[in-house]
């Protein structure tokens, strides 16, 4: 063996040790953690891919519900939508790579025009940003004048660019609450939208809820006896789902919240166990983070989040693809971006 190759397996040896520190305590599938064998596998990739983004002045994004081999092993941030929407106003890099699906990578397009913004996945859908198109936005506003549009971040940049607001499930509450009118058009979540009203209610306000649009194809399939399994087979267990989930479900839940809210639950919580009515990408954040907590998944997997991968994160880094390219109209860009930007005012 010569001395390159040598000096090449020790490397890959060495990066596959850190992504051993990284994912060894990781659920690759159900009942099975990453091995040593695994990450020597992913090794070349992510070698390969963290040296190519320095070189090209990229930094990749990645949300929380992709493979945890990208957002342990290659994402400079990892988050939920909003933080990562917040992440992509700050980054100084020429190419933001956004290891999500195709509504977030626009989102970042939104906010960082003169940049160059790849999607490993290419067009990756989702079922709730697939589920209203601009033209039934404006339909909407047409049969409800006066009343503001608010329009989840899970939403295309030609809804986002015909809505007054964008909000987040971590901010849709509170921003709900501040706007003044009595009647509010919510887009894309059906689901989000009963749990806004029902919220609200709790607080004491009383808005009317226009809604349209479809639900989440992993939230929307948990039900209330999802819920009672976990507390009947596991005592004890704090059970923690997310706003797009059922309202019924929601009511019964030990918390309910965003991606981040989530994390930041555990993170406070002094308990041990857990129940999560939500994407397995946060599950395995979760046990990377507390190898010393317990996460029970039932189920629940994002096909479309799963699409971006190693191999196409270091093609699109090499050669993009057009389909991974997002490119956006100038004005859909400069009117989204003022929905984005009541959003982040909203917010504070």
């Amino acid at each position: 063996m010569s001395l390159t190759a040598l000096n090449k397996k020790a490397l890959l040896e060495q990066e596959a040790h850190r992504l051993y520190g990284l994912l060894g305590s990781v659920s690759r599938s159900k009942g099975v953690k990453w091995s040593y064998a695994d990450c020597l596998q992913a090794a070349p990739y992510t070698l390969a891919i963290n040296q190519i983004k320095k070189e090209k002045n990229a930094v990749i994004l990645a949300h929380s519900y992709t493979v945890p081999e990208l957002v342990l092993g290659v994402a400079d941030f990892s988050g939920d939508s909003y933080a990562l929407s917040r992440k992509a106003c700050e980054v100084s890099a020429d190419t933001i790579v956004f290891a999500g699906v195709w509504f977030m990578a626009e989102t970042a397009k939104i906010l960082n025009p003169s940049k160059r913004v790849l999607i490993p996945a290419g067009k990756a859908g989702c079922t709730l940003a697939d589920a209203i198109t601009e033209e039934e936005v404006r339909a909407l506003k047409a049969a409800h004048p006066g009343a503001p549009v608010l329009c989840y971040v899970n939403s295309t940049a030609g809804v986002k660019a015909e809505s007054d607001v964008c909000v987040t499930s971590g901010n849709v509450f509170d921003i709900a609450a501040k706007l003044p009118q009595k009647e509010l058009i919510f887009v894309p979540d059906l689901l989000m939208a009963q749990n806004i009203e029902a919220e609200l209610k709790r607080r004491g306000v009383s808005k009317k809820i226009i809604a349209s649009g479809g639900s989440c194809c992993v939230h929307d399939k948990y039900t209330p006896a999802d819920v009672q399994a976990l507390r009947r087979d596991y005592p004890g267990i704090k059970v923690l789902c997310h706003p797009e989930s059922r309202p019924d479900v929601c009511a019964q839940a030990d918390f309910v919240g965003s991606t981040k809210g989530m994390q930041d639950y555990v993170a406070a919580s002094s308990d041990k166990l857990f129940g999560l009515l939500t994407e397995v990408g946060l599950v395995n954040r979760l046990e990377a983070a507390y190898p010393d907590r317990k996460f029970i998944w039932p189920f629940g997997t994002c096909a479309y989040m799963k699409k971006n991968t190693l191999a196409n994160t270091f093609q699109a880094l090499l050669e993009p693809r057009a389909d991974q390219t997002v490119e956006l109209p100038p004005d859909v860009i400069a009117r989204a971006k003022k929905s984005l930007e009541n959003m982040f005012e909203m917010s504070k």
